[in-house]
């Protein structure tokens, strides 16, 4: 289908791998016991499942199979994550879209939505702020508009790291944006960033076409679903891909993001680095159907086959939901969340406690701050993570496949979240945080098997807490 901009060349073998009428039939076929069984023991063992397998769980909705499922995906989150959480913070840059996307506050067509664009010094006292939270990771979002250009992008995202205040920086700068050609993602790759993320929404033909009018740049299907496949081979070797449930059937999204990995993993020997699971929520103006709103159950399900389907890749549950909703699913597989996230533009300097409707994407049910949220997790055993170091170590892409797919990754992420955590506490934390973050960081001290790493590891905490040493990688 042509849309409104002159889309370059697809990825080499790039094409439509969604079949929706097999992908409906799998979802029609009834779930054997004794396969249920084996198929958890493959992905317990860390392997990524076939469509049919994902299928199996799927099918899988009797009570007792639905609790195998949710504490198969807890074992498998631990052995391989451990009870560490990636933080980070969203930060809009700009709004203008040309898009009528029927479900979003931002789409062309609703003409009370309050535009902006930030600019050089906007971004300076959003990104200020934010580390004067304490945030290290930031995902930058805009809308697709013709003035948010690759150049564009990648000034943002350098004008995102520049920013120093105290022993605040800006370590690891992801985006959320529109689908590039091969020369955009080479540029905004070269301007240092980290993942690039773009969600499908629906995988759904039908209901994407239904969604998305005709004449508009994300009318084009394919374009967008190789986009994570153009990234690649421009060297943005960590993509992320995510759907919007509460659009179409979520047992068909959770098939179509299983799909869209195993596409990525047999081409490239890289699967998506992480997967997004927001759910559809209010959005000022926007035309919300109903039918397919996936409830908190559904939710925790999906979290949990996606887990056990796609082993290696992070789970991503934005601040779209409640803290209470956060706080029961996390356990199923979830290993990024945000915290003290704002999607208003400026946000984070400008709007106090109080959401302004008519100038955010769609309504967060989380606004809590970061030092809430931190104490939250902690109370909760959780080990909050600031850690950078696979990005900016070169362990991305492949190289982190090798490491993340057999779970060894843990071996070097706990050291390193376990001193970005000190940071965050010496810095940043409330009395009461830094009490029992404390708490929480000698326990797992205790747990750490004696060795090298964990010598270097006690070292590295005497400088970040004697010597004020930062930034100490693993």
């Amino acid at each position: 289908m042509a849309s409104i901009n002159n889309h370059s060349k697809l990825s080499e073998g790039g094409h439509d791998f969604i079949d929706d009428a097999y992908l409906r039939n799998l979802l029609n076929r009834k779930t054997d016991r004794i396969e249920l069984r084996d198929i958890i023991a493959k992905s317990t063992a860390k392997k990524p499942l076939e469509m049919e397998e994902a299928a199996v769980l799927l099918g899988a909705d009797e009570p007792e199979q639905i609790e195998q499922m949710l504490d198969a995906a807890r074992q498998l989150k631990q052995a391989i994550y451990g009870n560490r959480i990636v933080l980070f913070a969203p930060l809009y840059i700009g709004n203008r879209c040309v898009n009528d996307c029927r479900y979003c506050a931002f789409r062309v067509s609703n003409k009370d939505a309050a535009r902006r664009t930030l600019n050089k010094d906007d971004i300076g006292q959003q990104v200020a702020s934010l580390q004067n939270q304490g945030h290290k990771r930031l995902i930058i979002v805009f809308g697709d508009h013709p003035t948010y250009t690759p150049d564009f992008m990648a000034d943002c995202v350098r004008d995102v790291y520049d920013v120093e205040v105290g022993n605040g920086k800006i370590r690891r700068v992801n985006i959320n944006a529109a689908p590039l050609d091969h020369e955009g993602y080479a540029k905004v790759k070269a301007a240092g960033i980290g993942t690039y993320q773009i969600f499908q929404e629906t995988y759904h033909h039908n209901t994407y076409e239904k969604v998305h009018p005709p004449k508009t740049n994300k009318s084009d299907y394919l374009w967008r679903l190789d986009s994570q496949a153009r990234a690649i081979e421009a060297e943005c070797d960590d993509v992320g891909i995510g759907a919007l449930f509460g659009l179409y059937d979520w047992r068909f999204e959770v098939l179509g993001l299983v799909a869209h990995s195993l596409n990525l993993q047999k081409r490239f020997g890289i699967g998506p680095h992480t997967i997004s699971v927001p759910r559809l929520k209010p959005a000022f103006g926007a035309k919300i159907d109903q039918k397919h709103i996936v409830n908190d159950e559904q939710l925790k399900r999906l979290v949990a086959i996606l887990r056990l389907s796609v082993p290696y890749t992070g789970l991503i549950l934005t601040a779209r939901e409640t803290p209470e909703v956060r706080r029961d699913v996390i356990e199923f597989g979830v290993s990024q969340i945000d915290a003290g996230s704002r999607i208003e533009l400026g946000g984070y300097t400008e709007v106090g406690d109080t959401q302004i409707f008519e100038r955010e994407q769609f309504e967060l049910g989380d606004i809590r701050g970061l030092d809430e949220v931190m104490g939250e997790l902690l109370n909760d055993g959780y080990l909050p993570s600031f850690c950078t170091s696979c990005y900016r170590l070169g362990r991305t892409g492949q190289h982190f496949m090798e490491l993340a797919a057999p779970g060894f990754i843990q071996n070097m992420c706990t050291p390193n979240a376990i001193a970005t955590l000190k940071e965050y506490l010496i810095d940043y934390a409330s009395p009461k945080i830094r009490l029992a973050g404390n708490r929480l960081i000698a326990t797992e001290l205790e747990k750490f098997p004696d060795g090298n790493t964990k010598k270097e590891l006690l070292d590295k905490l005497r400088l970040i807490e004697e010597a004020g040493s930062r930034d100490m990688l693993f």
